[in-house]
């Protein structure tokens, strides 16, 4: 009978709607979750039951269903912090995270990172953070992402200089100095000097200063020296010579001869039990008329040093910056997208899982097609608080007159049980 019917419509009504109103509730308890992603509820009708009138065949509704519940990946707003390790992600792509000792993959929006007492990025849960690790070439690790660690209780080795750069210019005026360099007088047989500090493998530095000496017009020696009491056999105070070259200029200034060079094989044997050390030298040098100066030098070794900070750029590259100076890149941060985001499986803790429904990953690293690094920032929840509460109504109106069918329809059935009186 189509009365009784009423009833089980009225309650797939009161079922939908007391679904929905669970959604809503979840989102507005979730309003300030960081990289929260809200839900919303699409309700579809039963299948009509056929009826035959006097006008022919007709069809009358048995209901609602919800039929799926949609997560909406909305771009969430971001908020400032203070920690280094809080990102966020402009974009599409997801946070890479895996639990200890597991193979499982999840992914997140919540950026809220930390790195715990073994040197491991992790979430808040201990899950810890994915990305590529830098070779020591400076050059990306191939193969899937792994996770990001830092060494925090150990120093970095020292490294022995192996290259220097100086960009020096040269006056032309300088006046030529016969018989070249003399180390028993470096002073008044060269026209200009500089000294650069170097480190031996030990992590002890030493001082090498370079003597350029005029012997002719656009011609130039260059001889580098070291203290002999810091070499094995050498003597204290006197200068001993571990390289020597020339440097040639055209007309204009420019050089054309001896760009590089380098000390002497074994020349650099310090007495302290360091290895035996060659050092390149590369020369970007002019001679215009103007004062002898270095505009720069520089040279590729270093001391031992311990951890002082980690910091993470806006290109998700973990960067460990020692005592010594030195910055070392570490790892960089991978990044996934998907085909589907809302076939993706929540998992609580602000994780999803992938499924058939959401496709594979497309991984890598932080890029205008899977995101942007926002560091110092935590995406906030993307829940409408003003739309939430708009459909808390329209849910508790919807859900109050599917309340109504079952009252008014047992009123009915009362009035056909009342005919036999």
């Amino acid at each position: 009978m189509g009365i009784s019917s009423a009833l089980y419509t009225g309650v797939s009504g009161l079922n939908t709607n007391g679904n929905a109103m669970s959604v809503i509730g979840n989102n507005i308890a979730n309003t300030n979750t960081i990289g929260f992603k809200s839900s919303r509820t699409i309700f579809s009708d039963l299948l009509s039951a056929t009826i035959s009138g006097s006008g022919g065949v007709s069809q009358v509704g048995r209901g609602t269903q919800l039929s799926v519940v949609d997560n909406i990946f909305s771009q969430g707003t971001f908020e400032n912090t203070e920690s280094n390790t809080d990102l966020a992600i402009e974009g599409e792509g997801f946070f890479i995270v895996k639990p200890v000792g597991t193979q499982q993959t999840y992914y997140t929006r919540a950026g809220a990172f930390r790195f715990n007492e073994s040197g491991y990025l992790v979430n808040p849960e201990g899950l810890r953070v994915q990305g590529k690790a830098f070779e020591d070439d400076g050059t990306l690790s191939v193969g899937d992402p792994s996770d990001i660690k830092v060494d925090i209780g150990t120093l970095i080795p020292a490294r022995s200089t192996a290259n220097i750069n100086l960009t020096t210019n040269l006056d032309s005026n300088a006046v030529a100095v016969p018989g070249g360099f003399d180390p028993a007088n470096p002073t008044g047989t060269s026209s200009y000097a500089t000294s650069t500090r170097v480190f031996d493998s030990l992590g002890n530095t030493h001082l090498l200063t370079t003597y350029f000496t005029k012997t002719n017009a656009n011609e130039w020696d260059w001889t580098s020296v070291v203290d002999g009491g810091e070499l094995v056999g050498g003597t204290p105070g006197v200068l001993e010579i571990v390289g020597s070259g020339s440097l040639q200029f055209d007309v204009n200034g420019n050089l054309t001869a001896g760009q590089s060079g380098a000390t002497n094989p074994g020349a650099l044997a310090w007495n302290n039990g360091s290895d035996v050390q060659n050092i390149s030298l590369a020369f970007n040098t002019t001679q215009f008329s103007s004062d002898s100066i270095v505009i720069s030098q520089g040279q590729d070794g270093y001391g031992a040093g311990s951890l002082v900070r980690i910091s993470i750029d806006g290109d998700g590259i973990v960067t460990a910056n020692y005592s010594n100076g030195e910055r070392i890149k570490v790892s960089q941060l991978a990044l996934a997208k998907f085909p589907n985001t809302g076939g993706l499986l929540k998992e609580g803790s602000n994780l999803y899982a992938a499924s058939d429904a959401s496709g594979d990953p497309r991984i890598g690293v932080p890029s205008s097609e899977l995101g942007k690094i926002f560091t110092n920032a935590l995406e906030q929840s993307n829940v409408d608080l003003a739309q939430e509460f708009v459909k808390m109504i329209t849910t508790q109106r919807g859900f109050q007159a599917n309340s109504r069918i079952i009252t008014t329809t047992d009123e009915l059935l009362g009035e056909l049980i009342n005919l036999k009186r």
